[in-house]
């Protein structure tokens, strides 16, 4: 899987992992079908699937170099720095625009996965019976998660680390949310919000001399929650690859139409025209959480009316289908050149 990578494949790399990390964090999109359609989900599986008992066994003996060649380490390293770069640049930029223009980045975003059903299902040809059953039970599970209930907050360390090893899935799992199942399970503000931008904050008053932080018992606990939070990232992220790279291997036909039909399924939670419903107490006020954010209930989804804005909309799903054609061409240009 290794190979020699110009400074232009190493930069695009970087820009993947921006690309991988900026998707995880917005609800409803998922960082797997970044790797998928740009066509270096296999490599990522291969990669992770090599942190084993080989390597465990290479980093405690000290053979740094040989660990590092062996888990394709500056492959990971690149990607990850554009996913670690993206949670505190770009999906920051992110929350701004989903805030002041929702419409607008639904829009994108629903494109960007049409565009994804049209990439990963142009060269499946392997339809049976198995593979059609497959679709229709990936289909109809992106349906139901897509309409469940969201759950209550809570910052229980074991919960927080369950947590850490379902949402991080979506990086797996193309079509399959992370950061969605994170706001069924009552934690996305709390993980992906509040304790990422703690974690910011830290670093900020460390690097001018400030450890005020320490007696501060909130920053405290949500360093504690992220910390727990990455552990259970980490656990999840090399158990998945471990299962995805069997069934790839041994199921791939069966997998793949999976795959589509979670991606189709998944279309249900980002459709562009919906309305977030929130809950709210016996007098009518709203329920608020513990740092007075709004709780919510669910979303409700309509049938938009044809005006300037819904044309801008539109116009916004179009960009969306293109740049997942020009992800794609991009992608068929560096494997001919590796080849």
């Amino acid at each position: 899987m290794q190979s020699t990578r110009t400074l232009k494949d190493r930069i695009f790399l970087v820009m993947k992992g921006l690309g991988m990390g900026a998707a995880n964090k917005v609800p409803g999109v998922s960082g797997g079908v970044v790797a998928f359609v740009a066509g270096f989900y296999e490599e990522f599986i291969y990669s992770l699937q090599r942190v084993n008992k080989t390597a465990l066994k290479l980093l405690l003996n000290g053979r740094f170099k040989s660990f590092y060649r062996y888990i394709n380490g500056k492959f990971l390293a690149l990607l990850f720095l554009g996913m670690i770069v993206s949670y505190f640049s770009v999906s920051k930029i992110l929350d701004y625009f989903i805030k002041h223009y929702e419409l607008y980045v639904w829009s994108l975003f629903f494109g960007m996965i049409i565009g994804s059903i049209y990439y990963i299902n142009k060269d499946f040809k392997d339809w049976n019976f198995k593979s059609i059953l497959s679709l229709i039970i990936g289909i109809s599970l992106g349906i139901a998660i897509s309409f469940l209930d969201p759950a209550m907050e809570n910052d229980n360390l074991l919960f927080v680390f369950f947590c850490g090893i379902i949402s991080v899935s979506g990086m797996t799992l193309p079509g399959f949310s992370g950061s969605f199942i994170l706001i069924l399970l009552g934690n996305y503000i709390l993980l992906l919000v509040d304790s990422v931008n703690a974690l910011y904050d830290t670093f900020s008053e460390i690097i001018t001399g400030d450890f005020s932080f320490i007696q501060n018992e909130v920053r405290v606990r949500l360093l504690k929650v992220l910390t727990m939070f990455t552990l259970g990232s980490v656990v999840g992220l090399v158990s998945f690859s471990h299962v995805l790279s069997y069934v790839l291997k041994h199921y791939k036909s069966i997998t793949t139409a999976s795959i589509i039909g979670f991606i189709i399924g998944s279309l249900g939670v980002v459709w562009p025209w919906k309305k977030t419903i929130f809950k709210t107490e016996v007098d009518g006020n709203f329920l608020l959480d513990s740092r007075g954010q709004k709780i919510i209930l669910n979303y409700e989804r309509f049938l938009p009316q044809m005006d300037s804005q819904t044309s801008i909309a539109i116009g916004y799903i179009i960009l969306g289908i293109i740049v997942v054609l020009a992800l794609e061409r991009y992608g068929q240009y560096t494997k001919k050149a590796h080849e």
